[in-house]
């Protein structure tokens, strides 16, 4: 009981801003295309407890990736629907990427700085728990972005690809959106979908952002998962 809470206390933070800086972030672009639902429904704020649900809260606490309620989006209200659907999709994405870089900068910095720094001195103490957090919070900011860039809606990916087809064969694949999580709960339990396709882009992205913490990433978030 006392490892999960450790655990707890690593992942909260990091995870609740992930998936609420995402589902925020398709909200703003929206509303600077037109549609003000989001606005409207007060979900244009980075307080989680608006966005927060519950199973998707702690699906990242135990397998590591989760979700957000998402943010309403009324494409009819967009001025150029077609066109501006693929930049409302593709800012939860960009905002994980985002997430991601900024703090594998700050992983590498801290980490750097806090060398010469005794282990058992009061700062070193307060340093410890933020590397660990900024770890996963490449990991899971990654896990999000790549996650989400699947081309098959209702996924920020297939959104995108809808957004970027001719009309015949956007439509055709619009129409997949309602049996779409069903297929992706298909393709993540019943395939290799993670260890062939979802793995191998998450550790170049680790491997490249976090650089020479890339092991430090993927020991934390070993550790994390068990």
């Amino acid at each position: 009981m006392e490892n999960f809470f450790l655990k707890l206390s690593i992942m909260l933070v990091p995870g609740l801003m992930a998936i609420t800086c995402h589902e925020v972030s398709h909200g703003f672009i929206a509303n600077r295309f037109g549609d003000p639902t989001a606005r409207s429904l007060g979900r244009l704020t980075l307080n989680p407890l608006k966005h927060l649900d519950i199973i998707g809260t702690l699906m990242v606490i135990v397998v590591g990736i989760g979700w957000a309620k998402p943010v309403p989006v009324n494409f009819n209200n967009l001025h150029n629907p077609k066109r501006d659907m693929i930049w409302v999709a593709a800012a939860g994405p960009v905002t994980n990427m985002i997430l991601a870089t900024v703090s594998a900068g700050l992983l590498r910095f801290i980490v750097a700085a806090s060398e010469p720094v005794p282990d058992s001195s009061w700062l070193q103490l307060f340093l410890d728990p933020v590397v660990l957090m900024l770890a996963f919070s490449v990991y899971i900011n990654l896990l999000l972005a790549i996650f989400n860039l699947i081309p098959l809606p209702p996924l920020d990916g297939g959104r995108v690809l809808v957004g970027l087809l001719p009309y015949r064969q956007a439509e055709a694949l619009a129409r997949v959106e309602p049996y779409g999580m069903i297929i992706i709960i298909v393709l993540v339990f019943f395939t290799d979908l993670f260890k062939y396709f979802i793995f191998p882009f998450l550790e170049l992205g680790i491997t490249f952002l976090a650089g020479p913490q890339n092991r430090l990433v993927f020991s934390v978030t070993q550790y994390l998962m068990r």
